[in-house]
């Protein structure tokens, strides 16, 4: 089991197809579907099920996936110890982030890495908290910026920590525009716009419910760009990260009694990444 062979596995279990596959991984069709039947010869087993609309992942395929992204993690992790030795000349590294991250310019420090080791190759995906979580895991991500309302979950390292304070983001005609800070009780039945399926609206909907608030979610969004739209078209409040809500030009408050605010970790599977370009990268973003 070669490791082009499981990111050909990989590639089309992500499209879908083997067209877009194809495309991702920059081989013809054809030597595609070719590694793909010697990757399921070799293990005895059909990895897909062909369909004319879609390709679909067998029980088979399905259990493959998460070892694959193990196994491919671990080449790579290897290659990059080679690699090390002629100072970082090339390598791999994959981080993750919340889309509220707003403590750390990621873009800027991440250029600042490329410009300092260019031949590493650095991949950035945005996503939900699980879904981060489950990629530091699994190998796929190297590192990862998540948010808790609380401590570091286990199977994680922290290898840095923020406070991020959250508020409550209204629109310029709403009764409470002019306010600097407000009781959380004064939320009382408000229509807000939901950062849908994020631990952000997790959050907001367990301490609402703990302090016996009602919310009256009227639409979400999921993507932060979209909900700060719809805040400022006057479909409802939303609570935001604090630096968010000051580049927005948005009316916000402080929320008081109680305060709400999560904690931003950078987090890893390891106390020291095995993948070299990932301990650079580590010791770029914690100085």
């Amino acid at each position: 089991m070669e490791l082009r062979q499981l990111e050909h596995f990989l590639a089309v279990a992500r499209h879908g197809s083997f067209t877009g596959a194809a495309r991702e991984v920059h081989v013809v069709q054809s030597a595609l579907s070719s590694s793909i039947r010697k990757l399921e010869a070799e293990l005895g087993a059909q990895l897909f099920e062909r369909t004319t609309r879609r390709v679909l992942l067998t029980e088979a395929g399905r259990a493959l996936v998460p070892m694959a992204h193990r196994i491919a993690a671990d080449v790579i992790a290897a290659r990059g110890e080679v690699s090390a030795v002629a100072g970082l000349s090339r390598g791999h590294v994959a981080i993750g982030t919340i889309q509220a991250l707003t403590d750390v310019d990621l873009p800027g420090a991440l250029g600042a890495f490329q410009r300092r080791y260019p031949g590493v190759r650095i991949r950035v995906r945005q996503g939900l908290v699980p879904d981060l979580m489950s990629s530091v895991d699994s190998g796929e991500l190297d590192l990862a910026y998540v948010a808790f309302d609380g401590p570091l979950v286990d199977g994680l390292v922290g290898f840095a920590e923020w406070r991020q304070e959250l508020v409550l983001l209204c629109h310029p005609e709403h009764r409470l525009s002019g306010r600097r800070r407000v009781r959380l009780a004064e939320l009382d039945g408000e229509a807000f716009v939901e950062f849908s399926g994020s631990g952000l609206q997790e959050l907001v909907a367990r301490r609402f419910a703990d302090a016996g608030i009602r919310r009256d979610p009227v639409c979400e969004a999921t993507n932060m760009p979209l909900l700060i739209e719809l805040v400022a078209a006057g479909l409802g409040v939303s609570i935001v990260p604090a630096q968010l809500a000051e580049r927005t030009g948005l009316p916000h408050a402080r929320i008081e009694q109680p305060g709400l605010s999560r904690s931003i970790y950078l987090a890893g599977r390891q106390p020291e990444p095995v993948n070299p370009a990932a301990r650079a990268l580590l010791q770029h973003l914690v100085g």
